[in-house]
């Protein structure tokens, strides 16, 4: 399925589920999901954490509408528990089976998204490795001057603020040197269809989520 469109199906289906409080359609969308997932072959310890990270949260908002609301409502604690697990499930279906480079260029491609917000959103994402070993590397010169500098020291994240300035500096010198100029037409290296096929899906998906939000109990 096209990733653009993958990207508003998941938002949509998300949306609705936010509005309509049903445990049947959070169920079946957590099960679906798990299906999807376990095709795509993903990982099984991706998949037990999926399961474990989120179980504090929704085990925190069951516990209080169930022990700490006027109304007790069992039947609201399971909705909002399960809830959770539905968010994780739908944003796990569409993370772990689209690229972000595949996004960035369907929404460029297909839904018109400036070029300049694409790219530099993902020149963004692929520096973020590179961030993590430049906080490592501070917090080592730290240490070895004897000045031990722990996760919510300002002082780490001032200094890899000045090296993400830099590398921003330089970033876009390299991509002035490539060619890149934000009022020119782009060429399209890979294209990225939208197909009927891709709408049909879309389409189909959507009607029937509607019978079982609403109808389902």
């Amino acid at each position: 399925m096209n990733p653009g469109l993958k990207l508003f199906l998941i938002l949509i289906i998300s949306l609705e589920i936010s509005l309509v409080p049903n445990l049947g359609a959070n169920l079946i969308i957590i099960g679906v999901c798990l299906l999807y997932l376990l095709f795509k072959h993903i990982n099984l310890k991706k998949l037990f954490l999926l399961f474990i990270i989120p179980l504090f949260a929704a085990s925190v908002v069951f516990i209080t509408i169930y022990y700490f609301t006027p109304s007790r409502s069992l039947y609201k604690a399971c909705v909002l528990f399960t809830r959770i697990y539905a968010y994780v499930f739908l944003g796990a279906a569409f993370t772990e089976t689209t690229s972000f480079l595949a996004l960035a260029r369907s929404l460029e491609q297909n839904f018109k998204l400036p070029s300049k917000f694409a790219y530099g959103t993902l020149a963004a994402f692929n520096v973020i490795p590179k961030i993590h070993a430049e906080v490592n590397r501070i917090r080592l010169v730290g240490d070895m001057r004897h000045y031990h500098l722990s996760f919510y020291s300002p002082a780490l994240y001032f200094k890899a603020i000045l090296a993400a300035i830099s590398w921003s500096n330089s970033l876009a010198d390299g991509m002035i040197s490539h060619g890149y100029r934000e009022d020119k037409e782009r060429s399209v290296i890979v294209p990225i269809a939208l197909t009927k096929k891709d709408w049909l899906i879309f389409s189909s998906i959507i009607v029937l989520l509607q019978p079982i939000l609403f109808l389902l109990k």
